[in-house]
C-alpha cells in the first residue's frame, strides 16, 4: 500500500474519531441539560413521596463530570432532619451529597433509577433517647407492594462511598457514645435486593468511644475490610467477615445486630488471636498511653468478647457479655527499671449475665509473675457480688517496691517484703452466718506507704497474721493479728489481737500508741468524706461476747485508756458531723467511762460524763444495744440540726392542713431517727433551747433512748415567762414520719405573748389574735409528724382545760358578728373574768365542751366544733340582762377568718377528716 493511501485512511480514522469524541462530548454536556428537569422533579417528588424527615439544600446540579464517568446528581449544602422526637434537629448536613444515575433508565424508563450514593464533608449526627427512640427512622415504608407502571425514582444502590466525614453516635438507652472523625467509606454490592452483600473499606482518623461517661477508647486509628450481609426486610445486619485494626491491634470481628421494635438484638463476636502485647495496649484507653511510651512490652495475647442477647431498656433486658483474657510469657519494664516483671501469665474469664454485676462470674485460672527469684502466683472463681461464692489460692513471696517499680503504677509508693499463703473455699453469706473455709497467712514486714494525699509516709509498717476456718462458718472463724505495728509522724502504734468465734466473739486485743486520724486520713483520702482528730491509746481487751451481753462481768478482762481530741463522728442517723472536742475514756470491764467530754454538733454544746456499757458487742455486731448513762449540760441546743436529711423523687405532705407542695428530685429536711440499737438515759440541763422557732430557757429533765423510742419525764422550762411542765414520748416510724405523745401543764402565761412569739401556738390557736390576759394549759395529745416535724391535724388525738383569767378580746371577727346581729354594741369586745374551758380534738375536729361565762350583764353560753384548720360550727346561748333568764339561741359557722351568725338552734355538722394511716 501506497504512502499517500495509508496517510488518506488514517486521516478519515481520525476524522471518525474526532467526530465520535466530539459527540461523546456534547453529550456528556447536553445530557444532563435535557434530562436536568426531569432527573430533578423525580428527586423532588422521592424525597416527599419516602422521607418523614425534613430535607433542604441550597442549590442542585447534574454533571458528568463531578464523579465521572458517573452521571451524578449533586445537592449542595444539604440538611436533613430525624425522625420524631428529633424533628427539629439535624441528622445528616453536608456540603456535597451526589446521587449516582443510571443513564439508560433517563431513555429506557420512566423511572430514574439511582445506582450510587455519595457524600462529601458531612457530619452524621445519630441520636437515641433513654426510651429507644431513634431519629434516623426517616425512610416511610410502605404495606403494599409498588405497581408495575410506577414513575417513582428507584433506589438501587450499587455503591456508596463517604469522603472526610463525621459521625457521632449518643445513645442514652446503651449509654454508649461515639465520635468518628476523618471518616472515609467506601462500600459497594447489589444493594436493591432485600438481601444483600456489602463489601466496604473503612477508614478513621480519630476513634473516641464513651460508655457510661468514662472513656474507652479515644483518639484511635482504624483501618477495616468489611462484608456484611444486610437483610432489608427485617433490618439486620450480618458481620460475616470484618478484619479490624485498632492503631496497632489486629482484631477479628464477627456478628448479627437485628434492630426490633423497642430496641436491639446482638450477637457480636470480637476477638484477637497471637496478638503482641505492646499492640494491645496501643488499644487502651488514653490514661495508659503515657505509661505505655515508657514501658517495654512483650509477650503474647488472646482476647474474645462476646455480646448476645436482647436489649430492651423500657423491660430491663440486656444481653450476656464474656471476656476471655489470655497473656503468655509477658514481660514489662516501666522506665527501665533493674527489676522487671517476667513470666506474667494471665488466663481469666468474665461472664456477666444481662449485664448484671450482680450475676458476675469470674474465673482467673492463671495469674502469676516473677521478679528474679520472687514469685507471685494466684487463681480464683468468684460468683455473685451480694453473696458471692469464692474459690482462690494465692501464694507470694515478693518485694512490692520491686513490683511497684516494673510496673509504673503511679501516684503511690509501696514497699515492704509480701510473704502470703491462703487458700479460700466457700460462700461469704452473712444472713446465715457462712464463712468462706480458709486457711493461709499474710505477712509483710519494713512495709513503707506513701500518698499524694499527705506528705509524709507511714513507716515500718509489720504485719503478723494467720486466718483459719475450716467449717466455712462464723462460729468456727479464727483471726490472728501477732504483731501489727507501724509509724507515723514519729509516733509508733502497736497492736495485737486474737479474734475466734465471730458468732460469740472471742477477744484479746492489746493496743497501744498515738494516732493524728486528720493525718492518717489523708493518706488514704477518699473524694466525699472527712475524718480528723487525735487518738492517744493504751488498752487492754479480753473476754467473750456472750459474756459481756450476759452481765458476766468478771470474766473479762477489759481496762485501759483512749484519749480523745477533736474527733469528728458522722453517722447515717445525723446530718451534720458530732465532734468531740476533748475526753477520755477510761475502760473497766464492760464499761467504758466518760470523764468530761466536751463536744459540739453544729450549734450545739455539751459537757458530758458518764459511762458506756455493751460497746464492745455493739461495734462488732449488729445486734449488740449499747447501753448507758450520762449527766449532760449545755449552753444552747439547737434541735432542729438533729433532723435527718433525704432526697426524694416526688414527695407531698398529706393529710396535714397546710397546703402541700410537691417537690420533685429535692433533698428535704426528715423525722428526727433514733437508733434502734441504744438504751441510753440521760439527765439533762441547757440554759437554753431553740425547737421548731421555740426558744426553751433553763430547760431540765430526763430522758432515755431505747428500741428507737425516745422518753422524757419531769421535763421543766421557761417558755414566754412561765413555768412548763412536760412528759413526752417520741419514735421515729420512717424518715419521714414519727409518732408522738405528750402531757403539758402551762401555768399563767401571758396570751398576747405566746401568738407572738410561739408559732405553733398562732397555728393552733388563731383565734388568740385579737385577745390579751393570762391563760394556763393542761393538756394531752397524741398524734403523728410529717417529714417536716410538723402535726399532721387528722391523725391528733387528746384533750385538756385552757384556763382564762382576765382576758380580753378585741376585734374578734366571730364576735364583732354576733354583736351585729344582737345589736349589742357591748359583744364586741368582751372581757372574761375567769373560765375553763374543756376541748377533746379528733378526727380534725376540736369538740369545745358547754361553757359559760358573764360580761356587761350578759351572760354567754358556747359549747359545739371547730376543725383545726379554721371552720366553725358553735351553738351560743346569749344570756339578756339582768339574770340570763331569757336568751337568745346563736349558731356560729363558716371560718375564723369570715364567721355566719344566725338567729336559731339548727346546726349543721362539721365533716370529719379520718387519718388515712390510722
Amino acid at each position: 500500500m501506497s504512502k499517500s493511501k495509508t496517510k488518506s485512511i488514517l486521516l478519515k480514522i481520525a476524522k471518525y474519531l474526532g467526530i465520535t469524541f466530539a459527540v461523546i462530548i456534547a453529550l456528556l454536556f447536553l445530557t444532563p441539560i435535557i434530562f436536568a428537569d426531569k432527573i430533578k422533579e423525580q428527586i423532588k417528588k422521592t424525597a416527599n413521596e419516602k422521607l418523614s424527615a425534613e430535607l433542604n439544600y441550597s442549590d442542585v446540579s447534574v454533571s458528568f463530570f463531578h464523579h465521572f464517568p458517573s452521571l451524578t446528581l449533586t445537592l449542595t449544602d444539604l440538611h436533613l432532619n430525624g425522625s420524631a422526637p428529633y424533628t427539629n434537629e439535624k441528622f445528616i448536613t453536608a456540603k456535597e451529597v451526589s446521587f449516582g444515575i443510571n443513564v439508560a433508565s433517563l431513555v429506557f424508563s420512566k423511572a430514574v433509577k439511582i445506582d450510587q450514593i455519595y457524600l462529601s464533608d458531612s457530619f452524621i449526627n445519630v441520636k437515641v433517647n433513654s426510651k429507644g427512640e431513634a431519629n434516623y427512622n426517616i425512610y416511610k415504608s410502605k404495606a403494599t407492594s409498588k405497581p408495575e407502571n410506577s414513575t417513582e425514582t428507584a433506589l438501587k444502590l450499587e455503591r456508596i462511598e463517604i469522603l472526610n466525614s463525621k459521625i457521632i453516635y449518643d445513645d442514652l438507652s446503651t449509654k454508649v457514645h461515639f465520635d468518628a472523625f476523618g471518616f472515609n467509606y467506601l462500600g459497594k454490592g447489589d444493594l436493591n435486593k432485600s438481601v444483600f452483600d456489602l463489601y466496604s473499606k473503612a477508614k478513621i482518623e480519630k476513634l473516641n468511644v464513651v460508655y457510661d461517661g468514662e472513656p474507652y477508647l479515644m483518639n484511635k486509628k482504624v483501618d477495616a475490610d468489611l462484608i456484611t450481609k444486610v437483610n432489608v426486610n427485617s433490618l439486620s445486619f450480618f458481620f460475616q467477615q470484618n478484619n479490624l485494626k485498632i492503631n496497632q491491634l489486629v482484631v477479628d470481628f464477627k456478628g448479627k445486630f437485628d434492630f426490633l421494635k423497642d430496641g436491639y438484638n446482638m450477637d457480636f463476636v470480637i476477638k484477637s488471636e497471637n496478638s503482641k502485647l505492646n499492640d494491645v495496649f496501643t488499644a487502651f484507653p488514653p490514661k495508659y498511653i503515657t505509661w505505655l511510651s515508657k514501658t517495654e512490652l512483650k509477650g503474647n495475647t488472646n482476647l474474645l468478647l462476646t455480646l448476645k442477647g436482647d436489649y430492651i431498656a423500657s423491660q430491663n433486658i440486656a444481653p450476656e457479655l464474656d471476656l476471655d483474657v489470655k497473656i503468655d510469657s509477658g514481660f514489662v519494664n516501666y522506665n527501665k527499671s533493674a527489676f522487671p516483671v517476667s513470666n506474667l501469665n494471665l488466663d481469666i474469664k468474665t461472664k456477666v449475665p444481662n449485664l448484671n454485676p450482680d450475676l458476675a462470674d469470674i474465673e482467673a485460672k492463671n495469674l502469676s509473675l516473677n521478679i528474679n527469684k520472687d514469685y507471685l502466683k494466684s487463681k480464683f472463681h468468684v460468683v455473685g457480688v451480694n453473696t458471692p461464692n469464692i474459690d482462690a489460692d494465692l501464694k507470694a513471696k515478693i518485694d512490692l517496691g520491686k513490683l511497684m517499680s516494673a510496673l509504673g503504677i503511679p501516684n503511690i509508693e509501696l514497699k515492704g517484703n509480701l510473704d502470703g499463703d491462703a487458700v479460700v473455699n466457700g460462700k461469704f453469706d452473712q444472713k446465715n452466718r457462712l464463712f468462706p473455709k480458709t486457711q493461709g497467712t499474710i505477712n509483710l514486714e519494713n512495709g513503707y506507704l506513701k500518698t499524694p494525699y499527705y506528705p509524709n509516709p507511714i513507716t515500718n509498717i509489720t504485719v503478723k497474721s494467720r486466718i483459719d476456718n475450716q467449717k466455712g462458718t462464723y462460729d468456727d472463724l479464727k483471726v490472728k493479728l501477732k504483731p501489727a505495728q507501724f509509724t507515723f509522724e514519729g509516733k509508733p502504734v502497736f497492736v495485737e489481737a486474737d479474734l475466734s468465734n465471730f458468732d460469740d466473739l472471742t477477744y484479746d486485743i492489746k493496743a497501744k500508741g498515738e494516732l493524728d486520724v486528720n493525718k492518717i486520713y489523708k493518706v488514704f483520702s477518699q473524694k466525699g468524706l472527712d475524718l480528723d482528730g487525735f487518738v492517744k491509746a493504751d488498752v487492754v481487751l479480753k473476754g467473750k461476747q456472750s459474756d459481756a451481753e450476759k452481765g458476766n462481768y468478771s470474766k473479762l478482762h477489759n481496762k485501759g485508756t483512749l484519749e480523745l481530741r477533736n474527733i469528728g463522728i458522722t453517722s447515717e442517723y445525723l446530718p451534720k458531723k458530732f465532734i468531740i472536742k476533748e475526753g477520755i475514756f477510761k475502760i473497766n470491764q464492760d464499761k467504758m467511762y466518760f470523764n468530761n467530754f466536751l463536744a459540739t454538733y453544729g450549734k450545739s454544746d455539751f459537757t458530758m460524763n458518764g459511762y458506756l456499757q455493751n460497746v464492745f458487742n455493739y461495734a462488732t455486731t449488729n445486734t449488740g444495744v449499747l447501753k448507758g448513762s450520762f449527766k449532760s449540760s449545755s449552753r444552747y441546743i439547737n434541735v432542729d440540726e438533729f433532723m435527718s436529711e433525704t432526697t426524694t423523687g416526688t414527695s407531698v405532705t398529706q393529710n396535714s392542713t397546710p397546703k402541700p407542695e410537691a417537690k420533685t428530685g429535692n433533698t428535704q429536711s426528715g423525722v428526727i431517727i433514733i437508733p434502734t440499737n441504744l438504751n441510753l438515759q440521760f439527765t439533762a440541763n441547757a440554759q437554753k433551747v431553740n425547737f421548731d422557732k421555740l426558744n426553751l430557757q433553763n430547760a431540765t429533765g430526763n430522758l432515755s433512748m431505747n428500741k428507737g423510742k425516745l422518753t422524757m419525764q419531769n421535763t421543766g422550762f421557761d417558755l414566754i415567762g412561765c413555768k412548763v411542765t412536760m412528759n413526752a414520748n417520741y419514735q421515729a416510724v420512717t424518715p419521714q414520719k414519727a409518732n408522738f405523745d405528750y402531757a403539758i401543764k402551762a401555768t399563767d402565761f401571758d396570751i398576747k405573748r405566746a401568738y407572738n412569739e410561739v408559732e405553733v401556738f398562732r397555728k393552733m390557736a388563731s383565734a388568740a389574735e385579737k385577745a390579751q390576759g393570762i391563760v394556763s394549759l393542761d393538756y394531752q395529745l397524741k398524734g403523728r409528724l410529717n417529714g417536716k416535724m410538723e402535726p399532721v391535724y387528722p391523725s391528733l388525738t387528746g384533750g385538756g382545760t385552757l384556763s382564762v383569767k382576765d382576758v380580753k378580746v378585741r376585734g374578734l371577727k366571730m364576735f364583732n358578728a354576733v354583736s351585729k346581729e344582737t345589736n349589742s354594741e357591748s359583744m364586741k369586745n368582751p372581757d372574761v373574768s375567769k373560765v375553763d374551758i374543756k376541748t377533746t380534738i379528733k378526727n380534725n375536729i376540736m369538740t369545745v365542751e358547754r361553757f359559760k361565762f358573764k360580761f356587761a350583764g350578759f351572760r354567754p353560753r358556747i359549747e359545739g366544733t371547730t376543725s383545726l384548720d379554721g371552720k366553725l360550727n358553735l351553738k351560743m346561748r346569749l344570756g339578756l340582762p339582768p339574770l340570763g333568764i331569757f336568751g337568745i339561741p346563736l349558731m356560729v359557722t363558716g371560718t375564723q377568718d369570715n364567721p355566719k351568725i344566725k338567729v336559731g338552734k339548727k346546726s349543721q355538722e362539721l365533716e370529719e377528716t379520718k387519718d388515712t394511716e390510722e
